[in-house]
């Protein structure tokens, strides 16, 4: 499990404004959870002196979610992809369903949307003009922005340009769903690629202020030590990530990854509210936080 994982302790995690409110509201009835829209983000590695470093985005605050945070390139499934041709090399769309635990369109959607944000937001292409290779750097701006404008989906762009998706550059490491009490929500399967030889990965991205290669130690570091705020996956992924040595380590040790979801629970008892996230111990958030007047942590 995860919580016994080395490294450095988590710092006690505090609870989010807005979650008492409406942890009470969907306990009284008074709340319809949002149906957690599908989504895929990746932990791109490049190989250090250190060890493998992660490519980590540091969302801006004027984002709608997770702002602030430290993040990986991600981001919602396009259904156009869903049932799209477009050449594929490795696993097939078939064999993603098996492991990912879907139909193999939504399989397919998945994949495609990971291998896009890779693109999208990192400028990192994994895909090439056959099965063996990786598309050659290029000066790729107005395509990224194209797909980030929706103007066009990651079938067609792989289409136009004779690419060939390759799906082997992947590796399935985890699945999370956004608790019931969020006020949006995904489902999103994470993945761990490494960085292709001669791409390189983009100084700036729009949706970023920020862009950093960390080491998982330094990163998971920073967040214990308030340096990198983090969402619960994202930390616990890193923390997954510290005994990899290499980042064809963590591409083999995913395969034997479990991706049944995970998915944060609450328990309410009067002012006494407890979240927890079954296996990830450590994440646990357990507080009285009165319906009026500011919370008072209390862990436990």
């Amino acid at each position: 499990m995860a919580a016994h994982l080395p490294g450095p302790t988590p710092a006690a995690p505090s609870m989010p404004p807005g979650w008492p409110a409406r942890i009470r509201a969907l306990a009284a009835g008074e709340l319809t959870p949002p149906v957690p829209k599908p989504s895929a983000t990746v932990v791109l590695l490049r190989d250090a002196a250190d060890g493998p470093q992660a490519y980590l985005l540091r969302r801006r605050t004027s984002m709608a979610f997770a702002a602030g945070m430290y993040a990986y390139p991600g981001g919602g499934v396009d259904p156009r992809d869903a049932e799209a041709a477009l050449a594929w090399a490795g696993p097939s769309p078939d064999a993603w369903a098996a492991r990912l635990g879907v139909d193999r369109a939504t399989a397919q959607a998945v994949v495609c949307a990971a291998v896009r944000e890779t693109f999208e937001e990192a400028g990192v292409l994994l895909a090439g003009p056959d099965a063996d290779t990786v598309a050659p750097a290029r000066d790729w701006s107005a395509e990224r922005a194209a797909l980030e404008a929706h103007q066009l989906s990651f079938a067609e762009f792989c289409r136009e340009n004779g690419l060939v998706l390759r799906s082997d550059l992947l590796g399935g490491w985890a699945r999370w769903v956004t608790p019931v009490f969020e006020d949006r929500r995904y489902d999103t399967w994470f993945f761990v690629a490494a960085m292709p030889p001669g791409q390189q990965a983009a100084d700036e991205v729009g949706e970023a202020d920020r862009v950093a290669w960390l080491t998982p130690a330094e990163a998971v570091r920073g967040c214990a030590e308030g340096r990198y705020g983090m969402l619960p996956p994202t930390v616990s992924v890193l923390r997954e990530l510290l005994p990899v040595r290499t980042a064809r380590e963590a591409l083999d040790a995913s395969a034997a990854r479990d991706l049944a979801p995970v998915l944060g629970t609450a328990e309410l008892a009067g002012d006494r509210m407890t979240i927890r996230w079954s296996g990830y111990e450590e994440l646990t958030i357990d507080g009285t936080y009165p319906e009026e007047g500011p919370p008072t942590d209390d862990p436990q």
